[in-house]
């Protein structure tokens, strides 16, 4: 349920996921795992339910369960690079810009499931600037909704992990956040399922100040 009055948290690092909570780019996802799907013989509505959040190798184990993993991860790969092809309809979410811009000088990465070269790539069609501390698929050895991408952000920015606050879209990345004992701000219409501490539909409605002693305010609402 979206909030009818401002929350206000206090942090000291924010950690950021990519595709949907800064980037929409829900039209390239959805072209290439419904093609995927159709390859497989698979719905593609109920892929598509899945593999938000995830690394798409991941997503693949939970889908084809009796599939070997060499299979997933080399169709992965494949995939990886026809996302990074395609930023047809790649876009930021509302507010991101402005966002990322009052983040200068804050404690602050990106946690995504996508490698260097797409993160990279779409964080480039949306206009967006990347965050110097970037955790990516290349970084983690377990997908979302494992909890290592946040704590291994936490650690890089040297915050304790109860002094971070998530910002995220899918079920995958608020589960990881909630396993690293953080504060999730759910972003856009997937979140509010998944039992975010708040959720707004886009990054106009999030507000940073710097507060003394390193703190952060967020205003989210």
């Amino acid at each position: 349920m979206t909030a009818a009055a401002p929350t206000v948290l206090t942090a000291r690092a924010l950690l950021l996921d990519m595709d949907g909570t800064l980037v929409n780019s829900d039209a390239v996802v959805e072209r290439i795992w419904r093609r995927w799907a159709d390859r497989h013989g698979l719905d593609g509505d109920e892929v598509m339910k899945v593999v938000h959040g995830r690394q798409g190798h991941a997503s693949m184990a939970l889908l084809l369960p009796d599939r070997p993993v060499e299979r997933n991860h080399a169709d992965n790969a494949r995939m990886l690079a026809e996302e990074t092809a395609d930023m047809d309809g790649v876009v930021p979410v509302p507010g991101a810009a402005e966002f990322l811009a009052s983040l200068r000088g804050l404690p602050h990465a990106l946690v995504t499931s996508a490698d260097v070269p797409l993160s990279t790539a779409r964080m480039a069609a949306a206009g967006l600037p990347l965050p110097d501390v970037r955790v990516t698929a290349e970084s983690v050895g377990a997908s979302k909704p494992d909890p290592e991408g946040f704590l291994k952000g936490a650690a890089e920015l040297g915050v304790d992990p109860a002094d971070c606050v998530v910002f995220e879209d899918s079920g995958a990345g608020i589960a990881a956040g909630r396993a690293a004992g953080m504060r999730v701000v759910g972003i856009g219409p997937r979140a509010a399922a998944h039992g975010p501490d708040v959720v707004v539909p886009d990054l106009t409605r999030v507000r940073v100040e710097a507060a003394g002693g390193g703190a952060i305010l967020l205003r989210v609402g």
